[in-house]
């Protein structure tokens, strides 16, 4: 049952020392988010108000507005207003998405202006169960299935224990006045049809399903925690920081069960691709958004996402030349040329025609001038100490018959160098 004490009790929970914290509340106008603010307000608690109007719902959104700006007025409470304009580029598609990431980065910037300590946001026990249905049907691990964080990086949710149903029953004893957002009622996003479709149906299958489902995910939440220390344990053994890469040991790794292998990678954005890494060849590159992973012999390595790595670039150029001078493009002239100089002498006599380069094959052999015998290419990074995403830039100078001339510009292949008998000879050279 929703009252002082125990939104008090929930709030202590998740919050050590909260009377001695300032506070961020985010208030729509609507039933949740004001109580909320009633609740605070009763509690004495220091805290101020953002609201941010969409103008989704034309005047209606603008008495939301005015009736947090009267409460806030009425309360002396400092409030926080955000109008958007057409400079938000509102999308077409996945409004709901850019307004959550919209409100978010209005809350936090207002939150660190003000310095304020934690963020409120009135989710309660049926939006739990709501995103609970969204992340089963997404395969999202028992981190997903474990409900929405009660306290999640300085953002609090301490109405989580309380059921839609409490909230408006605590209004009603209250004579607390809200907005309701009629555009709710509408089927036309998935948490809306979950929300009036299916969950309803739930609660005439038994009284107690939300009751249930709290305690289920208490129960959730402590498997997850236990699974997340002994995912820990592992992923001390088999993963390890170098320099800006995380390094995961690739048998141990595919060596774990799936669930242990999505636990770990689904961190890091990645979740369909974990089978296929098992079975790629190595060099191959996969990007979650927010990670790159690249898949080595014995290694997978993991690395933010750069611009680089998104953006795409050519991984084969046939080249031209005269009879006497071989010529880069002048793109690939300029990255080439901030690696180091380059002045290769070639017998013509040697080399089959058209030459071309290529991103690097890192199982290709190659016989580097001053190293006897041959060389893997990809062993020449490693000893050359070259860091492997950047390997994954280098150009391989070839022939028609995808015989290795040389890594550019780092090592010529000898085979096809000019010597002191070679009659015609070709060059390729870059100076920085």
């Amino acid at each position: 049952m929703l009252n002082l004490t125990t939104f008090q009790h929930n709030l202590d929970r998740i919050c050590a020392d909260f009377k001695n914290k300032k506070f961020l509340l985010a208030v729509s106008g609507g039933v949740d988010s004001m109580v909320l603010f009633h609740l605070f307000k009763n509690s004495q608690l220091q805290f101020q108000v953002a609201h941010v109007n969409y103008g989704l719902r034309g005047k209606h959104s603008d008495e939301d507005q005015n009736l947090v700006e009267t409460i806030c007025k009425k309360s002396q409470i400092p409030i926080h207003l955000y109008t958007v304009s057409s400079k938000d580029n509102q999308p077409e598609n996945s409004i709901q998405l850019w307004a959550r990431d919209l409100r978010y980065n209005f809350f936090k910037k207002i939150k660190k202006e003000e310095n304020l300590d934690f963020m409120i946001t009135a989710h309660h026990l049926n939006d739990d169960l709501e995103t609970f249905i969204i992340n089963l049907s997404k395969a999202s691990g028992i981190k997903g299935l474990s409900g929405i964080p009660a306290n999640d990086n300085s953002i609090l949710r301490p109405l989580l224990q309380f059921s839609k149903e409490e909230i408006y029953q605590f209004a009603r004893e209250m004579s607390i006045e809200f907005r309701e957002d009629l555009s709710n009622q509408k089927n036309d996003y998935l948490r809306n049809n979950i929300r009036n479709e299916i969950v309803p149906k739930l609660l005439e299958v038994n009284e107690n399903f939300l009751e249930n489902f709290g305690k289920s995910l208490t129960y959730l939440n402590e498997a997850k925690n236990f699974l997340q220390e002994k995912i820990l344990d592992l992923e001390k053994e088999m993963l390890s920081v170098q320099n800006d890469h995380i390094v995961i040991q690739k048998q141990a790794f595919f060596e774990q069960s799936p669930f242990v292998q999505f636990e770990i990678l689904h961190k890091y954005g990645f979740k369909n691709e974990i089978e296929k890494m098992n079975f790629s060849e190595t060099g191959k590159i996969f990007n979650s958004g927010k990670y790159t992973l690249l898949v080595e012999r014995e290694i997978l390595v993991l690395k933010k996402t750069t611009h680089e790595d998104v953006t795409e670039v050519e991984t084969e150029l046939i080249l031209e030349n005269s009879e006497t001078k071989i010529f880069l493009p002048k793109k690939q002239e300029d990255e080439i040329g901030k690696l180091g100089d380059l002045n290769w002498k070639f017998d013509r006599s040697l080399l089959h025609f058209p030459l071309k380069i290529s991103r690097t094959k890192g199982e290709y052999f190659f016989h580097p001038i001053g190293i006897i015998g041959k060389k893997k290419i990809s062993k020449f990074f490693k000893d050359e100490k070259i860091p492997i995403f950047a390997r994954q830039q280098i150009w391989i100078l070839y022939d028609a018959n995808d015989n290795v001339l040389g890594i550019l510009p780092y090592r010529q292949d000898r085979r096809f160098a000019s010597t002191k008998d070679s009659v015609h000879l070709i060059t390729l050279g870059i100076e920085r």
